[in-house]
């Protein structure tokens, strides 16, 4: 197959910007001290902020607020914040958070105007009634309670300095609530076994906090709060469809049995879906299973559906076979037009169950960082894919194989950056895989797989030669992180036809090591090519600059403006779900809905 030529970012290329720009830094991780695809600890900090041309708004510039002086009510919120007496809703670490931002602010209320229930208070109350929309908690920050202190029949010219200091105070509590689960996730992967590594940094989520009180546009800002790509946007749009097909009665279910009635409910269902996954997002560099850093469309109107591509005329048996060869490619499936036993399983998931992995990958978008930068490297284990971005524009995509399901191979979710190409690398064997994989074979085994025993810092070591035998290939990508986790050629090409490529010991197998080879290091595929086969032995060549490298576990994603959902592979989906189904959900059938078949 001929390379691809790839060109270098141009020196001074200029980066995207998002309609509503976030800015979102990430903590370098730990270096791995091993070669091979070993875990070690779990490290990463993600940190958030948010930015945007605003128009700051100081609070505390008015004299009164409702007529009351403010000498008179800055003590007021001092006295209340300083009392044991918080609201039963509010956790310690947050009520900590609204005492440092009154603290910040001068004890001067953040939320009532000199008239009382204005624009921002307004605006943060709208932004707890929509967050259901986002499958978040809204019993986390009680809706109720907050409107009946803090609201205009309420809060009046003959309110009392108390009254109005405990209504901004509340707010200013749901105000925390709020943006900390929008901004970070209301679920923490650490404790429901995630395998998620990027973590958050909680003194950028303080000052992001701070940012956004003084933006003279609370609406504005509080929506950025959510993640602004146009995959989120996407989902968020499918989680609504997805609900209201379950709360009107869901799709119909198709029976295992052949005949006309299957294939008649086999078209109603297949319709059914198609109505609801069209969601017309379509990146303009092609289809996107990864944030494609592009302007979503300004408030939450959908745009216009994606017209289905059929080849044949709806309704006969062509069509069908195609409709449902999508479908399969679409839930993950092998496309092969045959009704059989998971394909069946996947048609009667119900449509509350879809809802409810939608909401839960959309907590998973929570908890990445806001912006990915202009050029980097997005794998998504479930999708078993790879995508490059350049100029926030999808460049090159491919195949990929990932770590087995089995404990100790499955492929965690971190970032880091790309630091080197190594071409013709050795396979520096791991002490777990020389132990229990290699050793026992013995020499004979060793011999005919190139391979040769070396001393690493006194230890007897295995490892394998560079060479067209080389379980790494031609050449890998290191961007070194505890987790002993890279990306390599492979030779085992036959693996990227299956649809299940979930393989290998962690690391990361490609389809198109030399393309991104070219793309990581600008250069063209003859000198790739040469560097590959006729070059020196381990010869690492530096990426400068470094390149970001996100793997990262989504179930379900957008691809070509249709909502994809890929194979729980490492079964992770279900202890999220049942946070999700808690948290987002609000319909009883969606509530009580079992995860999909498998």
């Amino acid at each position: 197959m001929p390379l691809m030529p790839f060109a270098p970012r141009p020196p001074g290329s200029a980066r995207p910007r998002l309609r509503a720009v976030s800015v979102l830094l990430l903590g370098i991780l730990a270096v791995g001290t091993l070669d091979g695809c070993s875990k070690l600890k779990k490290v990463g900090s993600k940190v958030a902020h948010l930015g945007r041309h605003k128009v700051k708004y100081t609070p505390g510039t008015a004299e009164k607020v409702l007529n009351v002086p403010m000498s008179q009510l800055m003590p007021a919120i001092a006295a209340r914040i300083g009392s044991a007496d918080r609201p039963a809703w509010v956790t310690p670490a947050r009520w900590t958070e609204v005492k440092a931002l009154y603290t910040r602010f001068g004890n001067a209320p953040l939320w009532l105007e000199e008239g009382g229930m204005k624009d921002r208070a307004k605006a943060l109350l709208t932004a707890l009634h929509e967050a259901p929309e986002h499958a978040l908690d809204t019993t986390a920050y009680p809706i109720s309670e907050i409107e009946r202190v803090a609201s205009e029949k309420r809060i009046t010219d003959s309110s009392s300095v108390n009254s109005i200091a405990d209504a901004d105070v509340l707010l200013t509590a749901a105000y925390v609530a709020y943006a900390a689960d929008m901004l970070a996730g209301q679920v923490d992967p650490k404790s429901i076994s995630q395998a998620w590594h990027i973590g958050t940094n909680k003194t950028e989520l303080d000052s992001a906090l701070v940012r956004s009180l003084e933006d003279s546009d609370m609406t504005a800002s509080l929506r950025e709060m959510a993640p602004q790509d146009q995959d989120y946007a996407a989902l968020k749009v499918a989680y609504a469809r997805y609900r209201d097909i379950a709360a009107k009665g869901g799709w119909p279910e198709v029976p295992a049995a052949k005949g006309p009635a299957r294939d008649a409910a086999l078209h109603a269902r297949l319709d059914a879906e198609l109505a609801a996954d069209s969601i017309g997002f379509v990146a303009a560099a092609g289809d996107s299973s990864a944030p494609s850093q592009v302007p979503v469309p300004s408030g939450d109107s959908a745009p216009a559906p994606v017209p289905s591509a059929r080849s044949a005329p709806h309704g006969t048996s062509a069509a069908l076979v195609a409709e449902l060869k999508n479908f399969q490619e679409r839930h993950g499936l092998e496309r092969t037009g045959v009704l059989d036993k998971r394909t069946v399983a996947a048609i009667n998931t119900p449509a509350d169950a879809r809802a409810r992995q939608i909401a839960a990958n959309l907590e998973r978008h929570r908890w990445l960082p806001r912006t990915l930068g202009s050029r980097y490297v997005y794998v998504n284990v479930p999708a078993f894919r790879l995508d490059a971005y350049d100029g926030g524009q999808k460049t090159l995509t491919m195949r990929v194989v990932v770590g087995a399901e089995y404990e100790g191979r499955t492929t965690p979710v971190f970032s880091d950056s790309m630091e080197s190409v190594v071409f013709r690398p050795y396979w520096n064997i791991t002490p777990d895989i020389q132990r229990l994989e290699i050793a026992p074979k013995g020499e004979a085994y060793m011999a005919a797989n190139n391979m040769e025993y070396y001393k690493d810092g006194g230890e007897t070591r295995i490892r394998q030669r560079p060479g067209g035998k080389n379980s790494l290939g031609l050449v890998k990508f290191l961007f070194p992180n505890s987790f002993n986790i890279y990306l390599h050629d492979t030779p085992a090409k036959s693996l990227f036809q299956q649809t299940d490529r979930a393989a290998s010991h962690g690391c990361i197998r490609l389809e198109k090591p030399a393309e991104l080879a070219q793309w990581a290091l600008g250069w063209d595929g003859a000198r790739v090519q040469n560097a590959m086969e006729n070059g020196s032995d381990n010869n690492a060549v530096r990426v400068s600059p470094k390149i970001p490298v996100y793997i990262v576990y989504f179930t379900s994603y957008v691809r070509d403006g249709r909502i994809y959902f890929g194979d729980d592979v490492y079964g992770r989906d279900d202890a999220l779900l049942q946070k999700v189904a808690r948290l987002g959900v609000h319909q009883p059938a969606v509530m009580q809905a079992g995860a999909p078949e498998r």
